[in-house]
């Protein structure tokens, strides 16, 4: 079970904060923020189109993220 102590809490393993990713005119990815700790696994649902791939993209550094 998880308390409010911050020291025991797991490590943070990934941070992303206010992300962004345009493409021209086109906002691909708007203001994304996350958090995984070690240990977690999370799921990234979303239809065709949504902007999964771009985040994992951006994320891993294939794509610049912009500051719009």
């Amino acid at each position: 079970m998880m308390t409010g102590d911050s020291q025991h809490r797991p490590a943070v393993a990934l941070e992303v904060q206010e992300l962004g990713v345009r493409f021209g005119a086109v906002r691909a990815i708007d203001n994304v923020s996350l958090m995984v700790r070690t240990g977690e696994c999370h799921v990234l649902l979303g239809t065709n189109g949504a902007g999964k791939t771009t985040l994992f993209n951006a994320i891993s550094g294939y794509l610049r993220a912009t500051s719009e």
